[in-house]
C-alpha cells in the first residue's frame, strides 16, 4: 500500500468495502488525504437483519461526521443484502468456527462484489476494511484480493490495516465518536442467534 501511495501524482478513486463504521474509521482516517473515497457497503453475512440495519446506519452516520468534521467528500453506496447469497457462498463450512475457511469464503464473495463494482464503474483501486480486525486474516484477504484483481483487471490496494495501531486506533475513534461495537462480525453462526 505504501509504495502506492507514495507513487500517486493526484488523488485516485477507490471503492473500499466495509463491514462496519470502526472497522472503517481508522482506515478512512489513514486514506482520505490520498484517495476518493467512497464506502461500499456490501454485507449479505450480517444477521439479523436488523442488526445489518443498525451497521449500515451507524456506517453512514460515521461518513457524515467524518466529511462534515474534516470536509471530506466520502461518498456511500449500498451492496444489494440478501443473506441467501452468504449462506450459498458457505453451503457444507456451516459449522466451521470463525477464523476458519468459513471466512474466506465469506471474505471471498463480499470482495469480488466489491472489485466487480469497482470495475464496472471506473474506480482507479479497490479495496477493504476487513484486515483492520484481529480477527480477520489479512493474508487470505490480500491472496483474493490479488486472485480477483487479476481475473477482472482492476487494481486492488493491498494492506493489513490492523498493523501501524491501525486497529488500536479505530477503538479510540469509535470511542471518540461514540460508534457501536459490535460484539461479532456479522453471520453469528457461532452463537445460533440469526
Amino acid at each position: 500500500m505504501k509504495e502506492i501511495i507514495l507513487g500517486l501524482k493526484q488523488k485516485k478513486n477507490l471503492l473500499l468495502h466495509s463491514c462496519c463504521a470502526p472497522c472503517s474509521s481508522s482506515v478512512i482516517e489513514k486514506l482520505s488525504s490520498y484517495f476518493n473515497i467512497t464506502v461500499f457497503f456490501y454485507n449479505p453475512n450480517i444477521l439479523p437483519k436488523n442488526e445489518y440495519e443498525k451497521r449500515k446506519k451507524e456506517q453512514i452516520n460515521f461518513i457524515n461526521i467524518n466529511n462534515e468534521k474534516f470536509n471530506n467528500n466520502i461518498n456511500f453506496i449500498e451492496g444489494d443484502y440478501d443473506p441467501n447469497i452468504f449462506f450459498s457462498c458457505i453451503t457444507g463450512k456451516e459449522k466451521l468456527g470463525e477464523g476458519s475457511v468459513r471466512c474466506k469464503e465469506c471474505y471471498k464473495m463480499r470482495i469480488e462484489k466489491t472489485a466487480e463494482y469497482a470495475k464496472k464503474n471506473n474506480f482507479d483501486f479497490f479495496g477493504t476494511t476487513l484486515s483492520v480486525s484481529p480477527h480477520k486474516n489479512s493474508n487470505w484477504i490480500n491472496e483474493i484480493m490479488i486472485e480477483i484483481s487479476n481475473k477482472l483487471g482492476i487494481k486492488p490496494l493491498l494492506a493489513d490495516f490492523k498493523k501501524e495501531n491501525g486497529y488500536l486506533r479505530s477503538l479510540e475513534l469509535s470511542k471518540s465518536y461514540n460508534l457501536y461495537r459490535q460484539n461479532y462480525c456479522g453471520c453469528n453462526l457461532d452463537k445460533n442467534n440469526h
